[in-house]
């Protein structure tokens, strides 16, 4: 009989005094929902913060943001009950409190602790990270905050950077050496506080995705943590400026907030097409497909059928809140529209169509109907009939379906959340039975890609001069569907997924854009979108 691996035993290390927030008690939880790891102890750390205090003006700003910019609902945990795991600082005979109230080595060696997380700017001594088999894990926004406030994004957005950037490291060795777990990099937001409660709630799933893989794989030896620009607390100055920018930018959104709602504005988007191949297609030289008011064209995808190319996309007009799927017909280079191929109650988008045999399907992303659908064509191209569903009570969004290695592959954007949902951040894969889904086995990496420059899916997946290249948005610039890579999908396993980028595409390519977000291609034919509107 064989012996199953032990849990990986975990203690957090958090701040005495201050209550959990969100972010930790999702950790907390999932750790406990977890098998392959345990949660061993809690240690409330007496003096978290490092010396000096921020200003008035940060702390009264950081507390205004985090309530109007920033609300969310508590986050009530399942399965974790603080008077059964918080634990005080006690000595290695485990019968008295310490005098300096201080983690020890010996305490935890006896606690027999694989790893420590820490969510607090100062964490422990040297010489008890040294007791860790894999040391003091932390995330570089636990280390920009004070007592008084958190100052984590305040610089990205000060810099107008494309991304924030997050990153887990850890403290190991006698010396406690930095090393660099992982990291990943997310779309900018028009305030710091906003940004800052985004990132923790997407860190979550960072940190649970390795730690799944230490517990699995036992294997640990991450390179030097390379830390980039200190962030300090913003000065003065920096938070007069910086107030202007968000002021501007909340301006800007509270006026397109109140004509989405008087239905009077709808993010605009265009077609251009020309003939080239997923890896040296120039859009510059593309042909426009322009909308109009009561046709705006996103989304598309391309697929022949009986020696003609038709084009499937979400279609609405402008206004609208809702979009459905719309085809039409190639002549040339000019577009006839032939109707309406999907109307649902909820909203329609990403018309994924492939043929499977002599039959052909689609994937609309359903995720308003909080699950996936996959439709048969019964007449090709206007009546369809659902075939199948999956991830009842979830949100999908943009999932392609491929057969490869003799498998099928689902690739799908879920949108883990609890506060904040966004399906631009982590790319989820499947190994499925077919367009049936009757059976579905997770990726035991899931999710595969973590961040908003790669994650989301940008349309189909090609097999082309033998390589596997996978479409995906890189979203940046505080812009949804800024621009477009091209990856190379270097390894596709049940157990492993790599990729890289090749290529990217950027709004520059035509004049006036702000943003490209979808490829696809047939028959020598590409066409892709772009975004004529914030």
């Amino acid at each position: 009989m064989m012996n199953e691996t032990k849990p990986l035993r975990i203690g957090i290390l958090v701040a005495r005094g201050r209550a959990l927030e969100n972010w930790e008690l999702m950790i907390l939880d999932r750790i406990l929902a977890e098998p392959s790891l345990e949660l061993a102890a809690v240690f409330p750390h007496p003096d978290p913060f490092e010396d000096g205090t921020t200003s008035k003006l940060l702390s009264w700003g950081a507390r205004l943001e985090a309530g109007t910019l920033a609300r969310q609902p508590a986050y009530s945990p399942k399965y974790f009950h603080s008077h059964r795991h918080f634990i005080d600082c006690y000595d290695a005979d485990g019968d008295k409190r310490c005098a300096t109230d201080t983690i020890t080595g010996a305490m935890l060696r006896r606690l027999k602790l694989d790893l420590v997380i820490r969510t607090t700017p100062k964490g422990m001594a040297d010489e008890a990270i040294a007791a860790l088999p894999f040391g003091e894990w932390a995330f570089n926004f636990s280390d920009q905050q004070s007592a008084e406030a958190d100052w984590f994004g305040y610089a990205e957005v000060l810099a107008r950077a494309p991304t924030a950037e997050i990153a887990l490291y850890a403290r190991c060795g006698g010396k406690a050496d930095k090393r660099e777990i992982a990291r990943a990099a997310f779309n900018i937001k028009p305030s710091a506080a906003r940004l800052s409660a985004f990132v923790r709630e997407r860190s979550v799933t960072l940190l649970l995705r390795e730690l799944a893989r230490l517990a699995d794989t036992r294997q640990f030896n991450p390179p030097a943590f390379v830390e980039a620009t200190e962030a300090h607390a913003p000065s003065y100055g920096d938070l007069v400026r910086y107030g202007c920018i968000v002021a501007g930018s909340v301006s800007a959104k509270a006026f397109r907030s109140i004509k989405a709602r008087l239905h009077s504005d709808s993010a605009i988007w265009t077609l251009y097409t020309g003939h080239g191949q997923i890896d040296d297609f120039d859009p510059s030289e593309a042909v426009e497909i322009p909308p109009s008011d009561n046709s705006i064209k996103a989304d598309p995808f391309l697929f022949e059928h009986e020696g003609k190319c038709y084009l499937f996309y979400e279609a609405y007009a402008r206004g609208d809140r809702k979009a459905h799927i719309a085809v039409g017909r190639f002549d040339g280079d000019a577009l006839t529209q032939v109707g309406v191929a999907l109307e649902r109650p909820y909203h329609l988008s990403y018309p994924f169509i492939f043929r499977d045999g002599d039959q052909i399907f689609m994937i609309p992303e359903t995720h308003q109907a909080r699950r996936l659908e996959i439709w048969r064509c019964s007449e090709f191209p206007l009546k369809w009939e659902l075939h199948a569903t999956a991830f009842e009570g979830q949100s999908p969004a943009d999932s392609i379906l491929i057969r490869h290695g003799g498998k099928w592959w689902l690739f799908t954007n879920l949108s883990d959340f609890h506060a904040y949902e966004d399906h631009c951040s982590e790319l989820y894969l499947f190994e499925v039975d077919g367009p049936a889904l009757t059976g579905i086995k997770p990726h035991k990496r899931n999710p595969v890609v973590i961040g908003s420059t790669e994650a989301r899916g940008a349309g189909r997946i090609f097999e082309h001069d033998g390589r596997l290249l996978r479409p995906s948005q890189n979203n940046a610039h505080g812009i949804y569907g800024y621009g477009l890579n091209i990856m190379e999908i270097e390894t596709l396993t049940l157990d492993d997924y790599r990729e890289r980028r090749i290529r990217t595409i950027t709004p520059g390519f035509k004049a006036g854009l702000h943003g490209c977000h979808h490829f696809d291609a047939t028959g020598g034919r590409y066409i892709l979108d772009a975004r004529l509107t914030i």
